[in-house]
């Protein structure tokens, strides 16, 4: 059973990054809005998971070769200050440094500012737990190249449809019945739980 929570995670954090308006949906919502057409919704999508996939994959890519030439423990100090490193920018920055992209940009800058949005808010660092947990290729704690690589491909795969599953489900309802006018009354700070999320993550491979 336990070899299943790794992926529970993976998942768990995809739906968050789906729910986290900061991640895409309010701004494919924006744009459908914009343009009048749910089919502008659809399509900005795509491109969001594109660009969220490739921030991970930087990562993951970056964690599969260290992995081959640096011990677990090492390897989990190193992610462990990157981490805190992100949260610690974005505790203090937070929305001053957004990126940002305007409201007639195409499919092709929409991916670009997805890629920039989930990196530098430490997206893909925040899988790297879950992902050593199913690359450790011997009790002597050293994390497998070989190994690695399949299990990041599946892992950025589970992560990106879970992700795109909540970012087009909230995308769809909040297009199609909410409408953004209702989000003032409902809103939910979610760079500010990222943050502590980031902030816990860190802390705990670093005294793991």
């Amino acid at each position: 059973m336990t070899d299943f929570w790794p992926w529970i995670s993976l998942a768990g954090l995809g739906a968050f990054h789906g729910a986290n308006p900061a991640m895409g949906w309010l701004f494919a919502v924006a744009l459908g809005l914009h343009r009048q057409s749910v089919r502008v919704v659809w399509l900005s999508l795509v491109p969001i998971a594109i660009g969220h996939a490739a921030s991970i994959a930087m990562v993951l890519i970056m964690l599969a070769a260290f992995g081959a030439v640096v011990d677990l423990r090492n390897l989990q100090f190193v992610t462990a200050l990157a981490i805190l490193g992100v949260a610690g920018y974005l505790g203090f920055y937070g929305h001053r440094h957004r990126v940002r992209v305007g409201m007639r940009t195409g499919m092709t800058g929409l991916a670009l500012w997805s890629f920039l949005v989930a990196t530098s808010h430490g997206a893909g660092l925040m899988l790297v737990p879950a992902v050593l947990n199913l690359c450790l290729a011997d009790h002597a704690g050293i994390v497998g190249m070989t190994n690695s690589l399949p299990v990041s491909l599946a892992a950025i795969s589970v992560h990106t449809v879970a992700m795109l599953a909540v970012t087009a489900a909230v995308a769809l309802i909040v297009f199609g019945w909410l409408g953004l006018q209702a989000l003032r009354s409902a809103w939910i700070n979610f760079d500010r739980l990222w943050t502590i999320a980031l902030g816990a993550t860190g802390l705990i491979l670093l005294i793991g």
